[in-house]
């Protein structure tokens, strides 16, 4: 198979509301080698990066985070609280991840002319920052998820759960894309 035959790939479809998740698949055609965000039809690269051991990030597609620029990531994830993000490009999501590493954690948004940061320094999960404070910068990070395209209610918290591998149906943790159904993990590929 040459890097560019198209391949049929399994994508996490993020339901807006709800943990859980439904598991469609589509063809998606390599660019350069590479598989790559279309967000004409809202596929999205989404990916886990372990927080507690270096290893390669997890790599797959998500359905209906609705963003046209930029990523947004985090690190409140559900169970593990490993980085997640999701985004338009590479460079986007490593700008987004690259933002928590630098502030211990938290949540952030970026595009092509903003970074966003809620830092969460304790464990990636809290701050010593008043409510106040917090409640304001969540509030600002959210518009700006939802300036750059998302129509979901909660985008950050969306994607916070879509690390939770025991909510059916699809979900993505640090060792790979995981079927609820079977209880295992499985393949990019359909």
């Amino acid at each position: 198979m040459s890097a560019s035959t198209p391949l049929q790939i399994k994508i996490i479809e993020a339901l807006d509301g709800q943990l859980i998740t439904n598991c469609i698949t589509d063809t998606f055609a390599p660019v350069n080698g590479f598989l790559e965000s279309n967000t004409d039809k809202d596929y999205l690269k989404i990916l886990v990066v372990n927080r507690y051991q270096n290893q390669k990030p997890v790599v797959g597609f998500i359905k209906n985070m609705g963003l046209k620029t930029g990523a947004i990531a985090g690190t409140v994830a559900h169970d593990s609280h490993n980085i997640i993000a999701t985004g338009v490009d590479d460079d986007s999501i490593v700008r987004a991840i690259n933002l928590l590493i630098k502030n211990k954690g938290g949540l952030s948004a970026v595009n092509s002319s903003t970074e966003k940061v809620i830092a969460l320094p304790i464990a990636g999960l809290m701050s010593d920052k008043s409510c106040i404070e917090i409640g304001t910068a969540y509030k600002e990070i959210d518009m700006l998820a939802k300036e750059m395209g998302s129509q979901l209610r909660s985008p950050f918290m969306t994607l916070s759960f879509m690390a939770l591998l025991v909510i059916p149906n699809f979900k993505i943790g640090d060792k790979g894309l995981f079927d609820v159904k079977s209880f295992g993990f499985t393949s990019l590929k359909a």
